[in-house]
Order: C-alpha cells, then structure tokens, then sequence
C-alpha cells in the first residue's frame, strides 16, 4: 500500500515535548515517596499544598473587602426566613438552580397548590430538626414563614403544617383529574 502524504499547513498540531525529570530530580522524588511510606503520612502535592496568605492576598481584587461581604451567606438569607432574592440569583448563577419565592397567600391555582403542598409536606411531615433553640425559631422554622405560613413553635404544630401540605397535594390532585 501507498502511503499518503499529508498536505503542511502553517498551523501545525505538534505537541511539545514533554519536561523530563533528570536523574537527580527523579533520585530525590523517590526519597521523599520512600520516607512517607514508612511514617505513613501522604506525600504532599505541590498543587494541593496551601499556599502562603500573602501570596492569595496579593492576586485577590484590589477592592478592600467590607464586613458583609466577608460573610456572603448571610446576605442569601432572609431573617424572617428562605431565601433572599440574592440568594436565589447566587444559586441560579453557581449551581444553575431554579429557585422560586415561596408562595405567599392563598394556594388558588394549581401550581401554587402542588409547590406549597409539596413544601409543607417536605419539611414538616418528619422534620430534620428542632424547631425552636435556644428560645428563638430555627431557619427550618422560619422556612415556613417564608411560604406565607405561622412560624411553628411545636412539632404538633408542625405536623398541622405537614396536614394542610397534604390537603392541598389532595386537592392539586383532585383539579388535575378534573382537567381531563
């Protein structure tokens, strides 16, 4: 068979060769991989090794960085509970999320229905914590507020608000069936 020849442009796809380790390198690697193996700690990696405060300091921005801005999750929070609308464009904008407000008022459409049936009956049913600590409401707690809902102070008020969830999942139901 006959080989083709390929045709040479100006842009050629050559790869650089790659940096070779010489013997004295390469004698001093295998030391320090023989030295952690007996005292057991991991070898550390120069690109997970920390590096210097001074030096992130130095490539960070040159705006000085304010109090609120250091602690940045607390501007996602609402302090009467959910999230922010800050906090909902910093998740849209990092993880692609979605997020919505909670539904404040009455649940009259079918959507409303189903978002804050299914929230009540989420968090409330079996809830993942306390919902008072230290005499003030949890954010589990306050969630509910954010949703139009009373702040629960007890579990059996809680689980009230894990039976109004289901009542409106039933009722969300019971329109759907009758849309078809």
């Amino acid at each position: 068979m006959a080989k083709t020849a390929r045709k040479k442009t100006g842009a050629s796809k050559t790869k650089k060769p790659a940096a070779r380790k010489t013997p004295a390198k390469a004698a001093k690697v295998r030391a320090a991989i023989a030295i952690h193996k007996k005292s057991g700690k991991p070898k550390a990696n120069r690109s997970t090794a920390k590096k210097s405060p001074s030096k992130s300091r130095a490539k960070s921005s040159s705006k000085p960085r304010s109090n609120a801005a250091a602690n940045t999750h607390a501007s996602y929070k609402n302090p009467k509970g959910g999230l922010s609308a800050a906090g909902r464009e910093h998740f849209r904008k990092t993880e692609g999320a979605h997020l919505k407000a909670g539904v404040h008022g009455k649940a009259d459409t079918p959507e409303k229905m189903k978002r804050k049936g299914s929230f009540l009956r989420r968090h409330f049913a079996n809830p993942a914590g306390p919902m008072v600590k230290d005499g003030k409401p949890t954010r589990l707690a306050l969630s509910a507020h954010a949703w139009g809902e009373p702040v629960p102070k007890t579990p059996a008020a809680a689980k009230k608000l894990a039976a109004k969830g289901a009542a409106l999942l039933k009722r969300y139901a019971s329109s759907k069936e009758k849309r078809k």
